[in-house]
C-alpha cells in the first residue's frame, strides 16, 4: 500500500475553511498543493488565512520561521481549473449539492490525466451517486476530513461501489503519511461518525422534551459521569442547530424515515427562530454580554449513611464498594440482586426500567436508581430517579451516600434507562447496526468516533466493559417502555450476547462479556 510521493502534485478545490484547512495538510506534508475556487479572490483569501495560522505556530514556537516560509512556498493559487491537469490527487470541498460536485468532477475528467485521483470531502452525500456518469468512476472515493483539518486526526477513507481498491488504498496510506488516523468506510447515510453519532444528540433532547432534567443538568452529567468533553447541547450550540438539525434530517430522510434517526421538534424551534447557538448569541444557552450559564440541579448536602449493605454484585458500578470503603464508609456483603441498602433508601444501578415499573414488580418501595458513570472513581458527579412511590426522604438517603464519595448528586425524573447508560446503549446499538451492515470494522468504528467526535471510549468497547447484555436490555426495556421502532436492538448485538462473545473485537470468540 503506497502513499501518494511527496512530489506528486495535490490540489483542493474550494477554499473555504474545510478547503484550506485540507490545503495546509498536504502542504505540511511536502506537497505542492494548487488551492482553486471559482469565486474570485476565495483562493486568495483562503491561502492568506493559511498562512496567518502558521504564523501564530511560528509565534507558539510551533514552527520555525524556514518551515513556515517552505509551506508557503508549497501552497499556490490556481487560476483556472484547467492550470490542475498535472496534479495527482484532486480533493473536491465544495458546497454539499449533488448536481454541483458532478459538474465540478465532470470538467475535472477534461483536465486531468485518466490516472489521478479524485476525491471528494462530503460529509452526506453518496460518493457513489457523485461518481456515476463519469468515465472512471472507479478513480472516485470520499476522504471525508473532521474541522479544522490541521488538528482533528481522524478521516474517513469513503468508497463507493465503483471504487478502486488501488485508489482506497493509496488514500489510506496518504493520509497516514499526512499524519492522519484514517478509517474505512462504505458510502452509507452519514459514513460514520455523522451516523453512529445520532443517538448521542436525540436521546438528550428527547430527555429534555419530556421534563426528565434541564439542558445543563443533562450536559453536566454527560461530562462529568459520561466523561464526554462537552455535554450534547453545549456541543450543538457550537456546531450549529442549522448545520446540526440539517444533517439529522439528511440520516433520517435518507434512511427513508427509520425512527432511530427522528429529529426533534424542539431543535426545528430552534431553528425556526434562528437561535442557532454560539454563532447567533442564542440556542439551548444565551451567549449574551451579560448572560451566565445555568448551573446543573445539584441536590444538597445531606448525611452520609451510617451503614452501607451490599446485597450481591453491583456489575459496572462495582468500583463504588471500594471507593466507600476508602472513604470510611461501614459496608456489610451478603447475597442479594445488585442493591445497596442504607437507612432510607434502596438503591440500584438502572437496568434501563423506571423505579416506579420496578417497585410495582415487587422490588422495595424506596428505590432510588442511579446512572451509569464511565468510571466512578474518577466521576464528579452521578445522576438519581426515585421511584414515585418512595418517600420523599430517599432522595436525600441516597445523595448522602455519592456525596460521601466527594460527588455532586443531580435529581432527575423517573426515565427509562436515566442519562448516560440510555445514551450509551443507543450509541452502541447503532455502532453495532453499522458493522452489522457491513458500513465499517468494528475496530475502525469504535476508533472513528474517539477520533472524531472525542468519545470517551468507543461505543462498542464501552459496551463490552458494561456487558453487551446489560445493554440489550437496556434497549428491551426502552422498547418496552416506548413501543417505539427507534429502541429496537440490532441483530448483531442479539448475536453476540447469544453467543456470549464481545461486539468490539469479533475474532475473541473466547471473552465473555455476561
Amino acid at each position: 500500500m503506497n502513499a501518494l510521493a511527496p512530489s506528486g502534485l495535490v490540489a483542493v478545490i474550494g477554499s473555504g475553511a474545510m478547503g484550506s484547512g485540507i490545503a495546509q495538510v498536504a502542504a505540511q506534508a511536502g506537497h505542492t498543493v494548487l488551492l482553486f475556487d471559482a469565486k474570485d479572490g476565495a483562493a486568495e483569501k483562503g491561502r492568506s488565512g493559511v498562512l496567518a495560522g502558521l504564523d501564530r505556530q511560528v509565534d507558539k514556537g510551533r514552527l520555525t520561521g524556514t518551515e513556515r516560509e517552505a509551506i508557503a512556498a508549497r501552497l499556490v493559487v490556481a487560476p483556472a481549473l484547467a492550470a490542475l491537469a498535472d496534479a495527482r490527487l484532486v480533493i473536491e470541498a465544495i458546497v454539499e449539492s449533488l448536481d454541483v460536485k458532478r459538474q465540478v468532477f465532470s470538467a475535472l475528467e477534461e483536465v486531468l490525466a485518466t490516472d489521478a485521483i479524485l476525491a471528494t470531502n462530503t460529509s452526506s452525500l453518496s460518493v457513489t451517486a457523485i461518481a456515476a456518469g463519469l468515465r472512471h468512476p472507479e478513480r472516485v472515493a470520499g476522504l471525508h476530513f473532521f474541522n479544522p483539518a490541521p488538528v482533528m486526526k481522524l478521516v474517513e477513507i469513503v468508497s463507493g461501489l465503483a471504487s478502486s481498491p488501488l485508489v482506497l488504498d493509496t488514500l489510506y496510506a496518504t493520509a497516514r503519511a499526512w499524519g492522519k488516523e484514517p478509517v474505512r468506510a462504505t458510502s452509507t447515510p452519514g459514513f460514520i461518525v455523522n451516523r453512529v453519532a445520532r443517538p448521542f444528540y436525540a436521546e438528550s433532547l428527547r430527555l429534555l422534551e419530556e421534563g426528565v432534567a434541564d439542558a445543563a443538568t443533562i450536559d453536566a452529567v454527560m461530562r462529568e459521569a459520561g466523561g464526554f468533553r462537552m455535554g450534547p447541547f453545549e456541543l450543538m450550540d457550537l456546531i450549529g442547530h442549522d448545520v446540526n438539525f440539517a444533517v439529522t434530517r439528511s440520516v433520517f430522510d435518507a434512511y427513508f424515515g427509520d425512527p432511530r434517526f427522528r429529529p426533534s421538534l424542539a431543535q426545528q424551534e430552534l431553528v425556526a427562530a434562528r437561535w442557532l447557538g454560539r454563532k447567533t448569541g442564542r440556542g439551548f444557552y444565551d451567549y449574551g454580554a451579560d448572560a451566565s450559564k445555568p448551573a446543573p440541579t445539584t441536590i444538597a448536602s445531606a448525611p452520609a449513611p451510617e451503614l452501607v449493605v451490599i446485597e450481591g454484585k453491583l456489575g459496572p458500578a462495582e468500583p463504588l464498594v471500594a471507593a466507600l470503603q476508602a472513604a470510611g464508609a461501614h459496608v456489610a456483603r451478603q447475597e442479594g440482586a445488585g442493591l445497596m441498602r442504607i437507612y432510607g433508601a434502596t438503591l440500584a444501578l438502572s437496568d434501563g426500567r423506571t423505579a416506579t415499573a420496578r417497585v410495582a414488580t415487587g422490588e422495595p418501595s424506596d428505590l432510588v436508581l442511579f446512572d451509569l458513570a464511565l468510571d466512578y472513581a474518577a466521576a464528579s458527579r452521578v445522576a438519581i430517579a426515585k421511584a414515585d412511590q418512595a418517600p420523599d426522604g430517599a432522595t436525600a438517603a441516597a445523595a448522602g451516600l455519592f456525596q460521601t464519595l466527594g460527588k455532586a448528586v443531580s435529581l432527575v425524573d423517573d426515565t427509562p434507562g436515566l442519562i448516560v447508560l440510555r445514551t450509551l446503549a443507543m450509541l452502541a446499538n447503532e455502532a453495532a447496526e453499522a458493522a452489522l451492515q457491513g458500513v465499517a470494522s468494528p475496530g475502525d468504528i469504535d476508533r472513528a468516533m474517539r477520533l472524531g467526535v472525542n468519545y470517551p471510549r468507543g461505543p462498542l468497547a464501552w459496551a463490552d466493559v458494561v456487558g453487551a447484555a446489560r445493554i440489550l436490555s437496556v434497549l428491551e426495556a426502552l422498547h418496552a417502555a416506548y413501543g417505539d421502532d427507534r429502541y429496537r436492538a440490532s441483530q448483531l448485538l442479539r448475536r453476540r450476547v447469544a453467543a456470549r462473545l464481545k461486539l468490539h473485537t469479533e475474532s475473541d470468540a473466547s471473552a465473555s462479556i455476561l
